[in-house]
């Protein structure tokens, strides 16, 4: 018997409040990989993984390679005949802090108003991993034909530098048909999309030191270098702040055009402009065109300054020339962009305008072409609208996951981008937070999408290649 919208969606409020009990759990785990201080919490949270894997029923191990974060990865068989999807997410979570960002409630707190939850790590990516966790409850409660494995790994905020060799460590307990990917964002409330690629990102930071202590401004000012000032500069040549173009010579030289077809899809998603600033809470933007704006959130590269260290920061104005500064930043990567490339791009640049200044290289992940057509994209199309009553569209993501195009090419099977997160969850922001919306239709869709690939004919499958 097909699976009945209605009795998966009785099974997902029976599950609720369970669901909720967990979620608390896991966002109460202050996993920051960013923070070496908060080491043993990405390991708590892995251990945590592990064991909501074997309560469910499955099996479950952590694996990591040499210096590595852990990987949990869990298992439930019904039979080797059977076709086997792997479901990926990531447990580690962006730094929070109520001291310094306006959260409304404390970041590392679950806390639930109405239908909505609160806290790092609800949306990104704790509550759809455990959402397609209970959709897995339900397609094997149904006795659907599926193998079904769940990737949970703990370093993607930080660019999975470890993720390649920790799947290789894996091998052949790794194979699988197709994976699914609940790591991205709908165009809005109410309207469904799948991802059609991901940015990729290269990191750096930039530093320049000019003295060994802080210099009276009086006595030394417009003699001494000033290393903020100057790293400034450096940042205007780098790149117009006001349209966001970059001025680096072959910056833009492997930036590949936006087809016809994902021009059309993109005009055809529904995407609001005032509907983007408001769920963002922007006071203006760069551009108000619709078109515009989707193309460069989705399509074309970036380059942004995230933090620039230095100074005095206290009350008042301490009237001083510091001696060195730090510019964090990053460059989001298109398809067919290289981060190695662009890195030796920017080190030239720099050594030119101001050889003073070293360029940290920071780790790096590719971008992304996913697929929009194929039995597993199909059987993901069926599964959304199944569960959420409309047809997904395809566009592409902003963000980056930096183990998907790792996934693909060890494991040479599709990737499906299948998420749940909506704009105004806040993402890597303050006030966090996922709704019982989106996770109960989340179970529903998933549970949906098992059965669909379960009726996909399955490729030969590999194994992690060593």
């Amino acid at each position: 018997m097909p699976l009945e919208r209605r009795t998966l969606e009785s099974f997902a409020a029976r599950e609720r409040a369970a669901f909720e009990d967990l979620l608390r759990a896991f966002v109460e785990v202050p996993s920051v990989s960013a923070d070496p201080a908060r080491k043993k919490d990405v390991e708590r949270v892995a251990e945590l993984g592990a064991e909501t894997i074997r309560r469910f029923g499955g099996r479950a191990d952590i694996h990591r390679a040499a210096g590595a974060g852990p990987m949990v990865l869990g298992r439930f068989d019904s039979s080797p005949s059977h076709p086997t999807v792997t479901v990926y997410n990531h447990l580690d979570v962006q730094p929070a802090s109520m001291e310094t960002e306006p959260w409304r409630t404390e970041p590392f707190v679950f806390t639930k108003q109405g239908d909505t939850y609160y806290g790092r790590g609800t949306t990104d990516d704790k509550g759809p991993a455990l959402t397609a966790l209970w959709g897995a409850k339900a397609a094997r409660e149904a006795g659907v034909p599926v193998n079904i494995r769940f990737l949970w790994e703990t370093e993607e905020e930080v660019g999975s530098p470890n993720f390649e060799a920790t799947l290789r460590k894996i091998g052949a307990a790794a194979r699988t048909d197709v994976v699914v990917v609940s790591d991205t964002v709908w165009v809005s409330r109410g309207k469904p999309s799948l991802s059609a690629g991901l940015r990729g990102l290269q990191r750096f930071i930039f530093r320049l030191e000019t003295a060994e202590t802080d210099q009276h401004s009086g006595t030394t000012g417009g003699v001494a270098r000033n290393p903020i000032a100057e790293l400034c500069q450096l940042a205007s040549e780098i790149f117009d702040a006001r349209t966001g173009k970059v001025k680096i010579p072959g910056f833009y030289a492997d930036v590949a055009p936006l087809s016809r077809q994902e021009i059309a899809d993109f005009k055809a998603c529904g995407f609001s402009v005032p509907g983007f600033i408001r769920d963002h809470g922007f006071k203006s933007i760069r551009t108000r065109d619709s078109l515009e704006v989707m193309k460069r959130l989705w399509a074309m590269p970036t380059f942004e300054i995230h933090g620039l260290v230095g100074g005095y920061t206290g009350p008042g104005v301490k009237t001083i020339v510091p001696p060195r500064a730090e510019l964090k930043a990053t460059v989001r990567l298109v398809p067919d962009m290289k981060g190695p490339k662009i890195a030796r791009l920017m080190k030239a640049f720099v050594k030119k305008r101001n050889p003073d200044v070293t360029v940290e290289i920071g780790s790096s992940a590719p971008a992304f072409k996913g697929r929009i057509s194929g039995p597993h994209v199909e059987a993901a199309q069926r599964a959304v609208k199944f569960a959420f009553g409309k047809d997904p569209v395809f566009v592409r993501e902003g963000g980056t996951i930096g183990a998907v195009l790792s996934m693909e090419q060890l494991l040479e099977v599709p990737i499906v981008l299948m998420g749940l997160s909506l704009p105004d969850h806040g993402y890597h922001a303050p006030n966090e937070n996922y709704d019982w919306g989106q996770a109960g239709g989340g179970m529903v869709a998933f549970a949906k999408f098992l059965e669909e690939a379960a009726a996909v004919r399955a490729s030969p499958r590999r194994a992690a290649r060593g």
